[in-house]
């Protein structure tokens, strides 16, 4: 099971509830003369919640053991030893990690698009593009694009112990730069997916609309975008909550395209261009 699945810090929408309804029914313990019915209420809904996720995971196809392993080294990796080091330029999280439910979400969009090329911005240590990889076929290709180079070598050593590791291109720097160059060399993907700086998807966004990176028919793929509640509840709202609901308006009034937004771990948009 993937650390997304499994994490400490609950950081969807759906491990917060279910977190808030854990420590409502231990608070619910100590105040006495609480109707029966109340309680017993309270433990279903716990219950519900906390079960779906784990089931979720138990009848969805397993993931490799690259990815496991994947999964592991960056569990294990101490990350916030490396920003206070300077050998990351962000404040990377374990938690970044896409995780199996996604990431198998993902591998049926390649086989549904049947797409040969990719686009990811955002690869932190690389699980959604070595998940994508394993379902693209032989002369398929990931450009990968990643701005922290010590999580691009990371995930690059990641891929070097599979048999994917030829699919998979990283081009390291400011996204925005490495975009340029691929719409200059006249670049097209079918498949792309969005999964970095939130501050940055609406730039991202336009960009590979106005400037023709997505094929015809193809499929933009954008992670994150319910930020652990934040946008729909404005509860201890942060730079990314804000980042993301004026990226959800922006798309909702974009007449270029049409989209759906899925409750799949921290939230997935799926847009096309009419």
């Amino acid at each position: 099971m993937s650390k997304q699945e499994n994490s400490a810090r609950p950081v969807t929408p759906w491990d917060i509830l279910v977190e808030k309804l854990r420590t409502l029914g231990e608070q619910a313990k100590s105040i006495a003369d609480l109707d029966a019915s109340f309680l017993e209420t309270l433990s279903e809904s716990l219950v519900l919640a906390q079960g779906m996720n784990p089931y979720i995971g138990s009848i969805t196809t397993e993931e490799s053991g690259d990815l496991q392993n994947l999964v592991q080294r960056t569990q294990t990796e101490d990350w916030q030893k490396r920003f206070q080091d300077g050998d990351t330029t962000l404040g990377l999280e374990q938690e970044m990690v896409s995780g199996h439910i996604e990431g198998q979400f993902l591998k049926m969009l390649v086989h549904a698009t049947q797409a040969k090329a990719i686009l990811e911005i955002g690869l932190f240590t690389g699980y959604s593009a070595l998940a994508m990889a394993e379902a693209l076929p032989a002369d398929g290709e990931i450009v990968a694009c990643e701005i922290d180079p010590y999580a691009a070598d990371f995930a690059r050593h990641c891929f070097e112990a599979t048999a994917h590791n030829s699919k998979i291109a990283i081009e390291v720097g400011p996204a925005k730069d490495s975009l340029l160059t691929l719409a200059n060399q006249g670049r097209q993907f079918e498949l792309i997916f969005i999964d970095a700086d939130k501050a940055g998807y609406i730039a991202y966004l336009d960009f590979v609309i106005s400037n023709g990176l997505l094929t015809k028919g193809g499929l933009i793929v954008i992670d994150n975008t319910l930020m652990q509640g934040e946008p729909y509840t404005r509860n201890n709202i942060g730079a990314n909550g804000e980042a993301i609901e004026k990226f959800n308006q922006f798309v909702a009034a974009d007449r270029r395209v049409e989209q759906v937004v899925l409750p799949i771990r921290d939230g997935i948009t799926l847009i096309r261009i009419l």
